[in-house]
């Protein structure tokens, strides 16, 4: 976004990975996941931690599949999911700023 401002397409699909991540729970369960330990999780190991019914969950996790965040494969009764490096790695370079901006853009915070 710094080197040259983003086409159409790029931001309406980088606008619809922003607006599911706005969401609080879709931001954990991203989390959960990609910490999870061989970088899935099945969908039995993420209702847990939330205070919310497994069929909200189940919704959450559509709304980030649906993004391009993760993708999940159905294992026997399980649906496994994994967050999609390419993702993350689109959200990353959008906000990172060129190493002689970072300073004075530090600077001017706060």
């Amino acid at each position: 976004m710094v080197r040259e401002p983003l086409g159409e397409e790029a931001a309406v699909d980088l606008a619809r990975m922003f607006k599911a991540l706005s969401d609080p729970v879709r931001l954990r369960l991203l989390s959960l996941i990609a910490s999870h330990e061989g970088g899935e999780a099945c969908v039995c190991d993420l209702t847990g931690p939330f205070d919310v019914s497994q069929p909200t969950i189940s919704h959450h996790l559509k709304v980030l599949r649906e993004a391009g965040l993760v993708d999940s494969e159905r294992r026997g009764t399980w649906v496994y999911y994994w967050v999609l490096p390419a993702a993350l790695a689109q959200l990353s370079a959008l906000l990172q700023t060129p190493a002689g901006t970072a300073a004075a853009a530090a600077g001017s915070i706060g």
